[in-house]
């Protein structure tokens, strides 16, 4: 006779899950599994295995949103049961119908993003809770679908900007930032949890507690305002105590970014911005509806790079923005050579269905777009090599993501996951040692090309 632990496991309902779009909609992704594996319910690892499936979309460019109504399509193939969520489900189309029903119209339901208490309610029509409350057992940190040595921390939802090219905002509202304790309860249990490296992202960090007037909270007795950079001050001290990272992720240039600065200046946070500039000319920032000048991003960078010179400034820009003259882009190309941003992601404009830039007097041509991108990625591929090897002959302290016989692979504080480059590190290791992902080690740097570095331990 099977023993009943087993005949618990056979009729323990899977659910399948596809998660898409940026590092935000994956925290969506790990909250609503840690709500499925506090219930009971377990994960399938193929479609065949599931009971139901659960798709969280994109729907951000046009690329986003045909990947998203792909995936649905497969899974819907696949399985035949289809619960989706995400930024996708809160599209509609130029009729005013929903995006993913016109073209899915077999999927059970469609949620917009940050929704974890209206998928449940979806899940629990179509599969109903497992009546086995002893499996109710889920880490203190949650499900996470990052590797264990790093995860991502969501400080807040929502966006009160209204960028011309943006639609974030209509999906996910205005921002609504997360209590100081909420936040800072869970950047412990993580680091509790063996997480080595913590990346704070949001819509919007330097923006973080505009919605509550920067009230005050409490950790551990302490007063803390709903402030980035006390927030940020915090997480550093706690990360200090675990021997861990902190970088920081979609902040933008407002005044008070200058605070933190010297926290990164003092090792206390990693010397990482993840600024989102766009574009440098002022008239083309105008019809973006974005803050602050090339001007004064100028002066911000050299102010901050004075203040903490190992600083690393990743960002990313819009080439062939509705209107951008030859004399525009030009203006952007001085910008980026004088800025030398380290890490720079670039895209060519793309129309996106309800954003008000669609509405903007001459547009780009979609050939001159693509060329105006190549020409910024080329720019920038001979300012990272320079900066890059500039980092020859230096020691530096990297974060092992794989390791294998013949070396490893490992980020360095310049590095955030998936977006960056990487450090790559071949033998000699020391005699005896065996490195293991999610290990800090000590390179020296004895290589370098546009993208990544090598080093020997």
């Amino acid at each position: 006779m099977p023993k009943a632990s087993q005949v618990a496991l056979k009729i323990t309902p899977k659910v399948g899950f596809v998660s898409l779009g940026c590092p935000k909609a994956l925290v969506d992704s790990e909250q609503i599994l840690t709500q499925l594996r506090a219930e009971g319910y377990d994960t399938a690892k193929s479609y065949e295995g599931a009971d139901l499936v659960i798709v969280n979309t994109c729907g951000f460019i046009d690329a986003a949103v045909k990947e998203s109504l792909d995936a649905i399509g497969e899974a819907l193939h696949e399985n035949g049961k289809v619960i989706v969520t995400g930024c996708l489900g809160a599209k509609k189309d130029a009729t005013g119908n929903d995006i993913i029903l016109s073209v899915h119209p077999k999927v059970l339901a469609v949620t917009g993003p940050h929704a974890l208490g209206e998928v449940m309610d979806a899940v629990h029509v179509h599969l109903p809770k497992p009546h086995a409350p002893f499996f109710d057992l889920v880490p203190a940190q949650g499900v996470k679908l990052t590797p264990k040595h790093y995860a991502y921390l969501k400080i807040s939802e929502g966006c009160n900007h209204r960028c011309s090219f943006c639609i974030i905002p209509s999906m996910r509202g205005d921002l609504v930032s997360r209590p100081v304790a909420e936040i800072m309860l869970e950047a412990e249990n993580l680091f509790k949890a063996g997480v080595k490296e913590l990346l704070v992202i949001s819509q919007d960090t330097s923006a973080y507690g505009v919605d509550v007037k920067f009230r005050t909270g409490f950790w551990n007795g302490k007063p803390i305002k709903t402030h980035m950079t006390q927030l940020v001050a915090a997480l550093g001290e706690l990360a200090a105590q675990y021997g861990a990272w902190v970088r920081l992720h979609y902040v933008y240039p407002y005044p008070h970014v200058s605070d933190i600065i010297p926290l990164m200046a003092e090792g206390k946070i990693l010397p990482y911005l993840d600024v989102p500039l766009q574009h440098a000319h002022p008239d083309v920032l105008k019809r973006m509806k974005r803050p602050a000048s090339g001007e004064k991003n100028i002066e911000r960078i050299q102010q901050w790079r004075q203040l903490c010179p190992d600083l690393t400034i990743r960002s990313t820009f819009i080439a062939g923005f509705p209107g951008e003259t030859e004399a525009e882009f030009e203006y952007l190309l001085d910008f980026l050579k004088e800025a030398q941003i380290d890490r720079l992601g670039c895209f060519a404009y793309s129309p996106v269905e309800g954003a008000t830039a669609n509405e903007l007097p001459n547009p780009v041509p979609e050939e001159l777009r693509e060329e105006r991108r190549g020409r910024i990625m080329l720019l920038q591929e001979e300012i990272s090599k320079k900066r890059l090897q500039a980092k020859v002959g230096k020691t530096m302290r990297v974060l092992l993501d794989e390791v294998s016989r013949n070396g490893g692979v490992a980020r360095s504080a310049a590095d955030a996951p998936e977006i960056d480059g990487v450090v790559y590190v071949k033998p000699p290791f020391e005699p005896h040692r065996k490195l293991v992902a999610g290990e800090f080690i000590d390179v020296t740097i004895n290589g370098a090309d546009a993208h990544d570095l090598w080093a020997e331990a």
